[in-house]
């Protein structure tokens, strides 16, 4: 696992992340890299970083609110919280890790997919001549607010925005890249086996699939849900 420095991820929420091993499907021919702070448990303790890290969701007001409105609203809750602005996902950004791998020329050429994109910041950070990106969104208020965004902008001929499940979204290109930043740890973890299923449907025989990011603290329920290490 490639490991960033914590600079580069100062501006999102402090939560650890790994690879998720629901991979065990038949799904090994996908290239994988996986960015974050490599965590460990000690074997006396934990000391005050790794506990201010485990309650970061903890004591995170609005995604507490988050996640009680998210249980109440058993369909149209993603779109509820983009109503009340209740979006802590949202640095206001580009993840840096993308920003970095783009101007570096280490992101993959051709077609990428960010699935549950939101505003469309990573859509339109990775977008360039030799890079067309598919922004995939649930909400209509997130895909308005990232068609707003992109609209003024160079690159705004080379991303698109879609309202779509992707659990039963088809598209009619398969894809080079993708980029999951915070959707898996969003869906219930009774889906992340249909999660992997579909990257493995969606990349091409030899894309490649980056994650950001995955809480890995002991908190109960979510969204964000947690995700072990071992996984």
């Amino acid at each position: 696992m490639r490991t960033v420095s914590r600079g580069m991820i100062s501006n999102a929420l402090r939560f650890s992340f790994s690879i998720p091993n629901i991979l065990q499907l038949p799904i090994s021919s996908v290239r994988t890299r996986s960015f974050g702070i490599r965590a460990t448990k000690p074997k006396m303790g934990k000391n005050r970083e790794e506990v201010e890290n485990d309650n970061v969701i903890k004591s995170h007001p609005r995604v507490n609110k988050l996640q009680q409105l998210m249980h109440i609203e058993s369909s149209g809750g993603w779109e509820k919280c983009w109503e009340e602005g209740l979006t802590p996902w949202d640095i206001g950004q580009p993840a840096p890790i993308i920003v970095h791998l783009h101007q570096s020329g280490a992101l993959p050429k051709g077609r990428a997919l960010v699935p549950g994109c939101g505003t469309g910041y990573d859509v339109v950070a990775m977008a360039s001549p030799e890079r067309y990106v598919v922004g995939l969104e649930i909400s209509d208020i997130a895909i308005k607010k990232a068609e707003e965004l992109s609209s003024s902008l160079p690159n705004a001929k080379f991303v698109s925005f879609l309202k779509a499940d992707f659990f039963t979204w088809c598209p009619t290109e398969l894809f080079d890249l993708i980029f999951d930043y915070t959707f898996f740890c969003a869906i219930e973890p009774e889906m992340r086996a249909a999660w992997a299923q579909k990257i493995k449907d969606f990349l091409k025989p030899d894309g490649e699939l980056i994650t950001l990011m995955f809480p890995i603290s002991d908190h109960v329920g979510g969204p964000p849900y947690k995700v072990s290490v071992s996984e």
